[in-house]
């Protein structure tokens, strides 16, 4: 056998014990007579001593050739350390080396394989099996290993059955671009990646499995951030004869559970807001309520006082930053210019001191009476020692930029702490977006999401205010997942297609087989989709879910580790039947 024990497993109780151990040189010390070699493997760290005195010079001359990164089999005694290390488990033995065996040379690495590295993202990504061994990225791999663990464990014991389904599929229009993979054995025509399994996990509804799940891969070819990869992880259910509230007390439960197993929290309530509320409240539809800071409408006591700028807005809005009088006035320039990159796109901003003395300050003093600033003061909840922050102009972008602005004095305040939870459900979507330059109605979510049944009416007279049977669960200030009801027959789907723009024929082409399935007896169903990528970060206290990813892409979607995606040889064209037009 290679070992007999792991680096990270013998303690005091071992000493005079023999073992082998293997694993990679962390680091060696060389005092000339005597060195010193960590060994390493996933489990941890186990120090070894070549010492002339008590084996051979020959030894410790063996021991001088290794370099960082070398993977060597040892044989030795358990001894107990005289240097005593109390930040490691292994810290009060060592291994008297006896035989050595060097399994493998290693180059010199290039970054350090170190808790605090001096790698760059990229060159971390490049070299990923690398960054592997390093106790983040390894921690974070087994950390998102337990939370797929025991989402199975969880969705097992209540009725769930993991089913897999197809990844080459037919392309059907679900928000983002598909990834395409020609059939060599079907000329001119393609398989689809799927965004999600969407359809497949409605048919074994139909079919009549009751409760579905997978963890799946699902790809869409969109613009990419730092928190999106092209192919990303969700833990994908469905269930038959339910309603709503069916699912937000399922899904609730597995996040209670995820929450108390995996991070010792227990949660006791999980706030229900419509998306309407959370669009004016919090100006974004996956609102963080780890802490206030809510928006606070103005229109009313601002307008009409001489002062152009916000009389001529659609909305004015201001919220209250806690302790935010205490900022100089360059920190206020600092925010106002923040506000104004690209990124966020304010013109600028309105501020008033809310002083200790009850007295008020603003940019706008000479516009508004103390009097005003104080009905400010009481629609944002400012007390004395805060910052009121306003902004005004479209409706839409202003909440979308105060969003900004409030997540980002959270961050500056500390107020965003990992190791605090705050779930959510957000509810009451609207179930069809009017695009302007395609000039049709868009799903919010998708085709087959179901209206609410009070709303049904409107889809033929007003379907710009029909609200969806969907739902969104937050956590954090993060979608981590959403789901809907779905529609489970043929005419109302139909109905559905038809307001989307699609005709009977494109209708049929794309969806025939589902629609097909509608008139076997499909029964009332509905689902959710959590993002594992993104659960697993934020229960891992981060918000970067390539962190906890194997071999993530990069920003541009490209696996620097293996050059993907690379071009393929003209054979290989010739064999698809594509040619290439660039």
């Amino acid at each position: 056998m290679y070992r007999t024990h792991s680096n990270g497993e013998l303690r005091i109780e071992n000493v005079g014990q023999e073992v082998i151990l293997a694993g990679w040189v962390q680091k060696t010390r060389d005092k000339g007579f005597m060195i010193w070699v960590d060994l390493r493997d996933r489990y941890g760290i186990t120090q070894l001593i070549f010492d002339a005195d008590r084996t051979s010079k020959k030894m410790v001359e063996e021991a001088k050739t290794l370099g960082r990164e070398f993977v060597i089999q040892v044989k030795g005694e358990v001894i107990e350390r005289v240097s005593k290390n109390k930040n490691i488990p292994t810290g009060e033995i060592e291994i008297l080396v006896k035989e050595l065996t060097i399994l493998n040379k290693s180059l010199v690495p290039p970054f350090t394989i170190e808790d605090e590295t001096d790698g760059g993202d990229e060159l971390r990504m490049k070299y990923r099996y690398l960054d592997i061994r390093r106790n983040p990225v390894k921690n974070n791999l087994i950390f998102r290993s337990k939370v797929a663990i025991e989402t199975r464990k969880y969705l097992s014991d209540q009725g769930f059955i993991e089913v897999e389904t197809p990844v080459l599929i037919k392309s059907t229009p679900e928000g983002a671009r598909d990834f395409v993979v020609p059939s060599r054995m079907n000329e001119g025509q393609f398989y689809a990646l799927p965004q999600s399994p969407q359809t497949f996990k409605q048919l074994l509804m139909v079919g009549g499995l009751d409760k579905y799940f997978q963890i799946v891969k699902c790809f869409r070819d969109e613009d990419l951030r730092a928190d999106r990869q092209p192919e990303f992880t969700q833990i994908d259910c469905e269930m038959a004869f339910v309603e709503q509230e069916d699912i937000l007390n399922t899904f609730e439960g597995l996040t209670r559970y995820l929450l108390k197993e995996i991070n010792g929290v227990e949660v006791e309530k999980f706030p229900r807001i419509t998306y309407e509320y959370a669009m004016k409240t919090y100006g974004n539809d996956k609102p963080d309520i780890r802490f206030d800071m809510k928006f606070g409408e103005l229109n009313d006591i601002t307008q009409h006082k001489d002062f152009s700028v916000f009389n001529n807005a659609e909305l004015v809005v201001g919220i209250a930053v806690p302790g935010g009088n205490a900022y100089t006035r360059k920190e206020i320039d600092n925010l106002i210019e923040w506000i104004k990159r690209p990124q966020v796109g304010a013109l600028g901003m309105v501020y008033v001191r809310c002083n200790d003395d009850g007295t008020y300050k603003s940019s706008v003093d000479k516009f508004y009476t103390e009097d005003d600033l104080a009905k400010w003061a009481e629609k944002t909840g400012a007390k004395a020692g805060d910052l009121i922050c306003i902004l005004s102009g479209n409706t839409d972008k202003v909440r979308t930029q105060l969003s900004a602005l409030r997540m980002e004095l959270a961050t500056r305040l500390g107020l965003r702490k990992p190791n605090e939870f705050a779930p959510l459900w957000v509810l009451d979507f609207p179930l069809l977006e009017w695009d302007e330059e395609t000039n049709r109605y868009h799903a919010m979510h998708h085709p087959f999401t179901s209206p609410k049944p009070e709303d049904m009416h409107l889809l033929d007279t007003d379907p710009g205010k029909v609200r969806a049977n969907a739902y969104d669960m937050v956590l954090n200030g993060n979608e981590i997942g959403g789901g809907s009801i779905r529609i489970h027959d043929k005419k109302t789907q139909a109905r559905m297609f038809d307001l989307l723009g699609f005709t009977p024929e494109q209708a049929k082409e794309q969806f025939g087989f589902l629609m097909n399935a509608f008139e076997y007896g499909a029964p009332p169903h509905g689902g959710l989709a959590f993002g594992l990528d993104r659960l697993v970060a934020i229960l891992g206290g981060q918000e970067t879910i390539r962190d906890f990813i194997a071999f993530p892409k990069n920003n541009s979607g490209r696996d620097v580790m293996i050059d993907a995606p690379s071009k393929i040889d003209d054979a290989q064209l010739k064999e698809l039947c594509l040619k290439l037009d660039l």
